[in-house]
């Protein structure tokens, strides 16, 4: 009975295969070949000028808003604002806001763009400061033993959603260029370090932005491109949710100032006891918040290099950090060449970021080469036509990380470095934030 029906199968497959072909079609069991990826192109000479423009952005956005930073939870007036000066710039290769990015980069030129949490958690806590927040919790933890990924996690840690990673995440979209994946896996790599929950999602958002920044002329739709790269159920999502609203308003149309934007979203993210604050010691430093001043510059900036600068440090609260993030990625937009002279004038190239060997364009040369890295294992091409090199990058829709809330903690917080980990660990925790840190006593030594 089975060998009989066998047979009758095959002949009913032969005759719908002969009916096909007379026909001049195909029979509708045939195997048909996958659809192929789409690409997207980006010359070199675009993707230098506007990784430049990324990283002068940082530079000029955090360096005027320094003297703002922490003073003010209300609006300045932009009268009150400081005034630029060119060498004030240079000042930024020693601000933690652009050097621990190049600290991440450093780790990753040395061991691999697929460096572990658990290792990059090394490199971290050997960086000869003690810092303040997020970032001094997860150090203490490194330093203590609590390896890698746990180091973030709120068993451990006082402020995982505090804005540490978010203000140290733009390296993560600078080096992935219309690839957010990579950017919400730098984020598994390196945010994890100090961040849980809305802290961690803010960086992927951050990352994500400028990997859309680099292909993507309409501000919205950066912003609508790093929504698809977190949780959509997350404080962090709901509030560039909330932002987008305020700032499109009804059919399309612009909708409140930035003004009014600000106080809705002080209403709803910067008071303690709202449900959708989430878990940081202090509105100063809460990523949510903060996240929300960065897009109320970036989006009612218009565009404008010194408009974005002045509404994102008028905001108020993180008040440098807040125009380094808005400027940064319009600076990625916009390319280099679009900001004024008086902000390089005085630029000193032979200058290094501080916890790293990068010069200026030591540190360009190093985030091109781990690009070129990334797009490869992305399955994207480097090619070459008659105009010149240019990136081949695959389109492909993020995957965000996995939903968690810092004030309803899952299971985690485990990991301990090996007694041969610790070793390669050079610092003590300092307990107290402000405190520097001290080195490790070698063996024999009193």
């Amino acid at each position: 009975m089975k060998k009989i029906k066998i047979e009758k199968n095959r002949r009913i497959a032969v005759l719908a295969l002969l009916a096909a072909v007379a026909g001049g079609g195909y029979p509708l069991c045939a195997q048909t070949e996958a659809k192929p990826v789409e690409m997207r192109k980006l010359y070199i000479t675009e993707y230098r000028d506007k990784m430049a423009g990324a990283w002068l952005g940082q530079m000029v956005g955090v360096e005027f808003g320094q003297l703002t930073e922490g003073l003010k939870s209300e609006i300045w007036s932009f009268d009150e604002l400081p005034v630029w000066k060119p060498e004030k710039i240079n000042a930024a290769f020693d601000n933690d806001d652009c050097c621990v990015e190049a600290n991440f980069i450093l780790t990753l030129d040395r061991r691999g763009i697929d460096v572990t949490c658990r290792e990059a958690g090394i490199d971290f806590a050997n960086l000869p400061t003690s810092f303040w927040g997020a970032n001094f919790y997860g150090l203490d933890n490194l330093r203590s033993g609590i390896a890698g990924a746990s180091s973030g996690h709120p068993r451990h840690h006082l402020s995982p959603d505090a804005l540490d990673y978010q203000i140290e995440s733009d390296f993560s979209g600078i080096l992935s260029p219309g690839m957010p994946s990579r950017a919400i896996k730098l984020g598994e790599q390196f945010g994890r370090l100090v961040s849980y929950g809305d802290g961690l999602y803010a960086g992927q958002f951050i990352g994500a932005m400028y990997s859309a920044a680099y292909m993507e002329k309409d501000r919205v739709k950066v912003v609508e491109a790093a929504l698809a790269a977190i949780p959509a159920k997350s404080r962090y999502a709901q509030m560039a949710r909330d932002v987008l609203a305020c700032y499109k308003g009804g059919s399309g149309h612009w909708g409140m100032s930035w003004h009014e934007a600000w106080k809705k979203m002080v209403d709803k993210y910067g008071k303690p006891d709202s449900p959708h604050f989430g878990k940081s010691e202090t509105v100063v430093m809460a990523a949510n918040l903060n996240g929300a001043m960065i897009l109320i510059g970036y989006l009612w900036g218009e565009g404008d290099i010194e408009k974005t600068m002045k509404i994102a440090t008028a905001c108020g609260f993180d008040s440098d950090c807040n125009p380094s993030n808005a400027l940064g990625i319009l600076g990625c937009q916009l390319g280099a060449g679009a900001f004024d002279k008086k902000f390089t004038k005085d630029f000193d190239y032979s200058r290094k970021f501080n916890y790293s060997e990068y010069t200026w364009h030591g540190l360009l040369a190093a985030c091109e080469k781990l690009t070129r890295d990334m797009l490869i294992a992305e399955g994207g091409k480097v090619v070459r036509d008659g105009t010149g090199e240019y990136f081949l990058i695959p389109v492909k829709a993020p995957t965000p990380s996995a939903y968690e809330d810092s004030l309803k903690p899952g299971k985690g917080g485990d990991e301990r470095y090996t007694e041969e980990e610790m070793r390669q660990i050079r610092f003590l925790p300092v307990k107290k934030m402000g405190n520097p840190p001290q080195e490790k006593k070698v063996d024999g030594e009193r």
